[in-house]
């Protein structure tokens, strides 16, 4: 049987945490950037302890105005330190439990950033080249920060099960109609298609090719956990297992 591997992002003040984390791999938790206090990482990094899920720092740009999902104008150096301080609480209290973080995934536009501009590549990568943990990062593929990271730290390659794509692998933007796919169905044939056939097929019809390491289903799509457990029925059906569920 073939494993699948699936990430949430959680830790963000939404109310479906508990009954997603049993349907996941990998959880990337919220650091204080864009959303999360101590309180809800040690809920969240207590909760994926019982349930034997990865997990990661989910750092942004320090913006909870916008939920980390606006460019934001800050220096290269307080970026860095912001990127540091986030990763560095979640380690603490990950630590502290007796765990390991396995993975960081910037959050948002610091994603979007970091994936398409060499600056801002450099500045996250800088922030967690100075922790000497054997962590990994998540970065999609063709990304400059991917390239960047090679030969300094692991990277997984990373695709979107709730979103839909450009032809230059960037995500069609949230302000847009279609950029999240909402239905189970249309949920499933898209990351379906990503993991059996190594393709993406685009917003506009064109199909582009996709190696992806883990899959991404953001908690706050509506109907997460339906669509998550319809996902689990059908790869089952399909003689696939979704990891460490």
């Amino acid at each position: 049987m073939r494993e699948i591997h699936i990430n949430c992002d959680l830790g963000e003040g939404g109310e479906y945490d508990a009954g997603l984390m049993p349907l996941i791999s990998a959880c990337n938790i919220a650091c204080g950037g864009h959303a999360g206090t101590l309180e809800s990482m040690q809920h969240t990094v207590d909760l994926a302890m019982e349930y034997n899920v990865e997990i990661g720092a989910h750092p942004s740009y320090p913006d909870k105005e916008n939920f980390g999902r606006s460019s934001l104008g800050i220096s290269d150096e307080d970026l860095r330190l912001s990127i540091i301080a986030q990763v560095l609480s979640l380690k603490q209290i990950t630590e502290a439990e007796g765990a390991k973080l396995s993975h960081v995934k910037p959050h948002g536009a610091l994603y979007n950033d970091a994936a398409a501009n060499e600056n801002i590549a450099k500045t996250v990568l800088d922030a967690l080249l100075e922790f000497e943990d054997d962590f990994a990062l998540y970065a999609p593929p063709g990304s400059i920060i991917s390239e960047m990271a090679e030969g300094k730290m692991r990277v997984v390659y990373e695709g979107f099960a709730d979103r839909n794509y450009n032809e230059n692998y960037s995500l069609v933007s949230r302000s847009e109609t279609g950029a999240v796919i909402t239905k189970k169905e249309e949920v499933f044939e898209h990351l379906f298609r990503m993991f059996s056939e190594e393709k993406i097929r685009c917003e506009n019809g064109a199909e582009i090719p996709c190696k992806a390491d883990t899959f991404c289903l953001h908690s706050d799509t509506p109907d997460s956990i339906e669509i998550l457990n319809y996902l689990h029925q059908k790869f089952s059906e399909n003689n696939i297992k979704i990891k460490n569920t």
